[in-house]
């Protein structure tokens, strides 16, 4: 019996790309969404890949999401926890919805979704937890320090959550993109990509949604069992840590 992987924010950009991945390497995928019911449907009409729609950032929403994802689809083992949103801005004059929002959205939903499935994990010996982060995690960036911490949370979590998991057949990593090819990053001025962003990654190109896609086929895989607590670095030489 194939797999069950749920992928949250999964019908668009990145999410999008690493449920078809994991479609391709015969999981039976579950898309989570938050919103955007026109391009759910799109994506589920496109793909043949089941769609949930449910609030990550509300555990009683993920509570029923997940149940019926199970109910569904089957009990789940492999969860790649990508919902993420921006609310940039200086923090001298970040509002507090702001932070609040992105803590919410891009963090307590880690919390929420593997809490939730990973006491069915450990009763099956057997699980994979894949977290997006980001380069900026990594580093920071001026005017996400919301963004950046929400990021950099995963991280210790991931840890903690591996070392947990270890002796139940569980790997816990994340998976830290660079500058990715996505809408967010085509609506920026064409003038600050080429000058600002371009300019500093090594191989001299944005990323793409399938390079993601396929560093979460590679951790998600049973092969990827003596991996677990680490940080992949997507982002074309531009950090190195």
């Amino acid at each position: 019996m194939a797999r069950v992987a749920v992928v949250t924010g999964g019908t668009r950009g990145i999410g999008a790309a690493i449920s078809v991945a994991l479609k391709n390497k015969g999981y039976r995928v579950a898309a989570n969404y938050g919103g955007n019911d026109a391009a759910a449907r799109q994506f589920q009409s496109e793909h043949g890949i089941p769609v949930f729609k449910f609030d990550v950032g509300d555990y009683g929403a993920c509570e029923k999401g997940v149940a019926q994802i199970v109910k569904e689809v089957g009990p789940v083992e492999v969860l790649v926890n990508n919902a993420g949103i921006t609310r940039d801005g200086m923090l001298h004059r970040m509002s507090k919805e702001s932070w609040d929002a992105v803590i919410r959205t891009n963090l307590d939903s880690v919390f929420n979704m593997t809490r939730l499935v990973v006491e069915g994990m450990r009763a099956r010996n057997f699980g994979r937890i894949v977290s997006i982060s980001s380069i900026n995690g990594r580093k920071g960036q001026i005017g996400q320090a919301n963004y950046s911490a929400a990021k950099a949370g995963l991280l210790g979590f991931t840890k903690a959550v591996a070392q947990e998991g270890a002796a139940k057949g569980i790997t816990c990593n994340v998976i830290a993109p660079g500058y990715i090819g996505t809408e967010m990053v085509a609506a920026m001025p064409k003038e600050v990509l080429e000058t600002k962003i371009l300019p500093f990654i090594p191989v001299g190109r944005l990323g793409t949604t399938e390079d993601v896609a396929r560093c979460v086929a590679f951790l998600a895989a049973d092969e990827a069992g003596f991996i677990t607590g680490a940080c992949l670095d997507a982002n074309g030489g531009q950090y190195m840590a």
